[in-house]
């Protein structure tokens, strides 16, 4: 089943495109530690807010030269009030591959100094300029994205199980059992969850580290999606459980817990690959959120969220726009998932695609 969707997908082109920017994200997420060119405690303060370093292939003589850049110079403006970078031409730094810089360790096991890019002793590479802090952007939109591209992966880990088997139950005991399991899933959804997230979120501890607060986020979108997605479920229980193969098993003296896991839960594998899809971008959204707002991921660590804060500053909006590019790949990574979702939905159910 899961070769005959992705094959499909691989038709839609609109699909195929969503497909290939996720691996090309989720592979440059992966390898972080290695592609970016600094590690993610890299800072220079003297480096504030330094725009994107210009790569050179063309020397002054007009001649085809290795890739190289300028460092910049810091100056202040006088006149203006402001500080300004120039680049400093008296020497050139030239871009190395596969080359020694900082150390790191890869995932956080293997010990490693190599990296995609550097330059030469001395030379500083900014692909998106810097922060506030003098931190690399580029090397921070990687790392930031491993946080905010897996939260949504792991709140379904935890949420899918609850809603299927909290459905799954509900639906197929009907009566009593289901009414009162309904009412509590339905005073679930009833909370504003974008408020209670904020509410919960500002009342954690606030000594806890990143990874801490990362979990428990993790687990608070996962405790509030679970209801609207347990009541679907029930709902296609409801058709499921009065087929032939259902009553052969109950005839068979299979137990009740049986029947649901491995008879009925089954038949709702089309919806549960299509609500997974579509629930993803949510997450992200939501983490993104709570982080911008200063409630999710703490600094000194990135998310997307809390280095898109950053640019909600006017100033910064109009003279410094690299430190919008997390904004960017929030939209391509929602609006990618939500291409997949929607592709899947009319692979599963075709008539879907008439009723939209």
């Amino acid at each position: 089943m899961i070769k005959d969707i992705l094959n499909q997908l691989w038709k839609d082109k609109f699909a195929k495109v969503a497909l290939i920017v996720l691996a090309i994200i989720y592979f440059a997420l992966f390898f972080a530690d290695f592609i970016a060119p600094y590690t993610k405690d890299f800072s220079d303060r003297t480096m504030s807010y330094v725009p994107p370093s210009k790569v050179f292939t063309i020397d002054e003589n007009k001649h085809l030269s290795k890739p190289y850049t300028y460092n910049y110079i810091r100056e202040f403006d006088q006149e203006n009030l402001e500080i300004k970078y120039k680049l400093d031409r008296s020497e050139k730094h030239y871009v190395k591959f596969f080359s020694k810089g900082q150390p790191y360790k890869f995932l956080g096991i293997i010990p490693m100094h190599r990296h995609l890019f550097t330059t030469d002793e001395g030379g500083r590479i900014f692909l998106l300029g810097t922060d506030i802090n003098g931190r690399d952007v580029f090397s921070r939109l990687l790392f930031g994205g491993r946080i905010s591209m897996t939260i949504g992966f792991l709140a379904l880990f935890v949420l899918f199980p609850i809603g299927l088997i909290y459905g799954g139950i509900s639906g197929y005991f009907g009566g009593i059992t289901d009414n009162l399991m309904m009412r509590f899933a339905e005073s679930i959804m009833s909370i504003p969850s974008f408020y209670l997230l904020i509410i919960l979120a500002s009342i954690l501890p606030a000594g806890m580290t990143s990874t801490q607060r990362f979990l428990l986020i993790v687990i608070i979108l996962a405790l509030i999606g679970w209801a609207g997605f347990a009541r679907v479920v029930r709902g296609m229980v409801l058709s499921i459980k009065s087929r032939e193969y259902v009553q052969a098993a109950k005839s068979i003296g299979a137990s009740n817990f049986r029947i649901i896991i491995r008879h009925i839960l089954p038949q709702t594998t089309s919806f549960v690959i299509v609500a997974m899809t579509l629930s993803v971008p949510s997450y992200i959204l939501s983490e993104s959120g709570l982080s911008f707002l200063g409630l999710g991921i703490q600094q000194p660590d990135a998310s997307w969220g809390n280095m898109l804060k950053e640019a909600q500053e006017f100033t910064n909006i109009l003279y410094r726009p690299w430190l919008l590019t997390p904004g960017f790949l929030i939209f391509v990574s929602v609006l990618a998932f939500n291409l997949i979702g929607d592709t899947i939905r009319d692979i599963l159910d075709p008539q879907s695609k008439g009723r939209t």
